[in-house]
């Protein structure tokens, strides 16, 4: 079964960190653009990062640029997401998606409908 399975999330205070993690299951996230997607209630879900394969090269929002940082190790077919300097703002689920096989670029900020894979989500709550 084609799947990936996200975690790391949790209840943190504003300022803190957390790093999220992404891993496939049942095929190889190494030829693929993977995204982070998050989605706070009563919002639409919203591209925050995304890693190409390859070269690695990185995008993001500009609401998480300079606090978030995404990175891969193909290896062991996972895709992380540092958070730093956490805000009540960034509270939501986040979910991690893979473009469809050879899709290997990220083309700016990730949108939903060019990702085939998806996680299920897993939720970050950024509340002193």
């Amino acid at each position: 079964q084609v799947q990936l399975v996200e975690s790391g999330g949790g209840l943190v205070q504003p300022g803190g960190s957390l790093r999220l993690s992404c891993v496939a299951a049942g095929f190889t996230l190494g030829n693929r653009a993977v995204g982070w997607f998050r989605q706070a209630p009563g919002k639409e879900r919203e591209g925050v990062s995304c890693i190409s394969s390859g070269d690695g090269r990185t995008t993001y929002a500009d609401s998480v640029k300079d606090r978030f940082t995404i990175s891969r190790d193909n290896a062991k077919g996972t895709v992380y997401l540092q958070m730093n300097t956490l805000k009540p703002e960034d509270t939501a689920k986040y979910y991690c998606a893979a473009r469809p096989a050879w899709s290997s670029d990220c083309r700016g900020i990730p949108r939903q409908y060019e990702y085939s894979v998806w996680g299920q989500g897993t939720q970050v709550t950024v509340s002193s």
